[in-house]
């Protein structure tokens, strides 16, 4: 399992009974988490002393409830392959969420590194980019990154995500787009790319209402995807949040179309993050990683 071990503002402190404890910077938070099925005690005391809960609705859902937490605040994250301090902007919003998915750190790294060691100009598509984790990233590593999502508010906030990172001058092209779409235009167009990065959701709509199924969609739009690749490409990256589609299907899908085009290898695994109470790994999804 690949997990991080270079964060100093974000950790799982704890998990148990459907919920996972964790820090953000100075600030606790517990919220749901339908991996942790175990019923541990929960001795430590930021089960009792969090800055916000988000409660799961048996009818779905769910809602906040907070103790002394701000609207808006910051993170930053810095590795051996990052050296350029990031810095995210967190806030509670609809369905858990606070803008951020630290586990997908160690997936920054790897194509950070990557670009690094390119030692040429590097273009990276990111795809479902949502606040720019691996936007950020990518741009810090040296690379022209085309930002697409299909929510113009997730795309302002990564926007100001990268200002705050000192990347507000790098060569990030800023588009509010159906993911699909775009790919298909930069094709006739004969636009290329050396690394392509998608964080697909599992049911999503386009701007227009596009629907998009990731058990229907997700092969399919690989295909696409591979035409955009430049004869001498770097990398591809898919994350999978899905639990229908295993590590091993990403390895399936990235090995069929990319190596019989472009050799390399393929490896996935699952992503996880560690719990400092107990010293085990939280997973968190799969990734699949293609390098040439």
């Amino acid at each position: 399992m690949w997990s991080n071990k270079y964060w100093k503002d974000y950790e799982v402190i704890d998990t148990s009974s459907g919920e996972k404890l964790e820090r953000w910077g100075k600030y606790t938070l517990v919220r749901p988490d339908p991996q942790v099925i175990w019923n541990t005690p929960k001795e430590h005391i930021g089960w009792k002393k969090m800055n916000g809960h988000y409660h799961r609705s048996r009818l779905g859902g769910g809602s906040w409830e907070f103790f002394d937490l701000p609207k808006q605040w910051q993170i930053h994250y810095q590795s051996p392959s990052i050296p350029h301090q990031l810095t995210f902007h967190l806030k509670p919003f609809s369905f858990k969420h606070t803008g951020l998915f630290p586990e997908q750190a160690v997936n920054w790294d790897w194509f950070s590194d990557i670009i690094r060691k390119a030692g040429r100009p590097v273009k990276v598509l990111n795809l479902f980019a949502y606040t720019g984790g691996a936007t950020c990233a990518a741009a810090a590593a040296g690379a022209s990154v085309t930002h697409v999502d299909a929510s113009k508010g997730m795309v302002s906030w990564a926007s100001e995500n990268a200002r705050s990172s000192g990347l507000g001058q790098a060569h990030i092209r800023w588009l509010v787009d159906d993911c699909v779409k775009f790919v298909e235009r930069e094709i006739r167009r004969g636009n290329t790319y050396d690394g392509i990065i998608m964080d697909p959701p599992s049911y999503g709509r386009g701007p227009k209402g596009e629907i998009w199924k990731i058990e229907e969609s997700i092969y399919p739009f690989i295909q696409l995807c591979a035409k955009l690749l430049t004869k001498d490409s770097l990398f591809f990256l898919i994350n999978s949040y899905t639990t229908g589609l295993q590590p091993a299907v990403l390895t399936y899908m990235l090995s069929t179309e990319l190596l019989p085009r472009f050799g390399g290898h393929v490896i996935s695994g699952e992503v996880g993050l560690p719990v400092s109470e107990t010293g085990l790994i939280l997973p968190c999804g799969a990734s699949g990683r293609w390098e040439k």
